[in-house]
């Protein structure tokens, strides 16, 4: 990746670009291009003014493309979905698809076999949203289905962040790979969660509700009901607060199994600004669903200063995650 690309990855995710940094050489590019190429799947699913069976149609042939390294369809998303784009770091990534897709090529063979499958997956997730929600506003219909969705879109990122760390630092983590990929899987879950919790009430305004029709059921609610009677839909809320708080302490686990103090620092970063999220969603309770919760830029940078000078030692990022929380 060049000068540019780094840009880029700035100016579209400034959190994750700092996470990215801290990473070793024999980590970083092959991490953020598979950011970079995830993010660009995630700006066609959520372009709406396009309509959403030529979102489907389009993020097919991109899955296709990046198991390829092909970029015959770059050209037709830089026409349809650049023109579209409010924001300009959005408009260049699509602009800029096709350089990632031949950077992708040019990586390990064994890197570039586990981006792909971390896109296939990541992708099969971004279709069955767009798919789910084609027809309006509905719940999903059971618990699992949203664990499902988790996993998909994040839960499998932690698994990749596993497999190439094991397979390019020597000595990664003090526990085997599987206790690695099962708590990895569980953090990058337990992140989605955070996601879904902060905005789970502009999804509900655009016709998305990620909470299952038996739970809902079960406090007399329905999708179209979580925003008219917020107090009955927050025991709900709250369950799903603490789940996402268990996937986080998993996090915290798993960076302090890890070795090395650069990647245990930028694998901690998203667990203690997750632990932030929830507190704030938690202290503003059913008000959370009406207004937007973020962690203010100036609590990022305490958090990312305190890892720093630590070198992320991990009784520290314990003290940290449990004061945050």
């Amino acid at each position: 990746m060049n000068t540019q690309d780094w840009d880029l990855l700035r100016s579209v995710s400034r959190s994750f670009y700092i996470s990215i940094r801290l990473l070793p050489r024999s980590l970083r590019e092959t991490v953020a291009l598979a950011y970079l190429l995830a993010r660009s799947s995630d700006t066609i699913a959520d372009t709406v003014a396009i309509d959403v069976d030529l979102r489907i149609a389009m993020l097919q042939q991109f899955a296709q493309a990046i198991q390829q390294s092909t970029s015959a369809t770059a050209e037709e998303m830089r026409c349809r979905f650049v023109p579209l784009q409010q924001h300009e770091a959005e408009r260049e990534l699509i602009t800029k698809t096709d350089g990632l897709l031949r950077n992708l090529e040019g990586l390990r063979a064994e890197d570039r076999k586990d981006v792909r499958a971390l896109l296939a997956t990541i992708m099969r997730g971004q279709l069955l949203d767009l798919t789910r929600w084609r027809n309006g506003l509905r719940a999903l219909a059971t618990v699992d289905e949203l664990r499902e969705y988790t996993y998909l879109v994040a839960g499998c990122v932690g698994e990749f962040w596993t497999s190439i760390g094991f397979r390019n630092i020597n000595g990664f983590a003090d526990r085997s790979e599987s206790q690695m990929l099962d708590l990895g899987r569980r953090y990058g879950s337990g992140l989605q969660l955070v996601n879904i919790l902060r905005d789970a009430g502009s999804d509900l305004r655009a016709g998305r509700c990620y909470f299952s029709a038996t739970e809902l059921a079960s406090a007399g609610l329905t999708p179209s009901d979580v925003l008219l009677e917020p107090s009955k839909f927050w025991p709900i809320y709250g369950k799903w607060i603490d789940e996402a708080r268990t996937g986080l302490e998993s996090g915290v686990e798993y960076s302090a199994a890890i070795r090395n103090a650069r990647v245990r620092a930028a694998t901690c970063l998203p667990a203690l600004i997750g632990a932030r999220t929830l507190h704030l969603i938690q202290e503003r309770g059913v008000h959370s669903l009406s207004e937007k919760v973020k962690v203010p830029r100036s609590e990022v940078r305490a958090i990312i200063a305190s890892v720093a000078i630590t070198l992320a030692a991990p009784d520290r990022v314990r003290a940290t995650f449990n004061r945050l929380r």
